[in-house]
């Protein structure tokens, strides 16, 4: 299987800018970044959810009058 080089690299990156436009590659790219990011917190579970259910009761004990 051929490797991808230097040149090959930046002449498919000036197509995608050219396809997508600046703009739009840091959207896709950010858009990108919360999936994974879901993606990684379903895959852990409650846990997250369990931590911040326990700092939202804690919270509230500590509330002043």
């Amino acid at each position: 299987m051929p490797q991808l080089g230097p040149t090959e690299l930046i002449i498919i990156l000036v197509i995608v800018v050219v396809l997508f436009g600046v703009g739009r590659i840091g959207k896709i790219a950010g858009e990108l970044g919360n999936g994974i990011r879901s993606f990684r917190d379903g895959l852990r579970g409650d846990d997250k959810d369990k931590s911040k259910a326990e700092t939202k009761d804690s919270d509230e004990g500590n509330e002043k009058p």
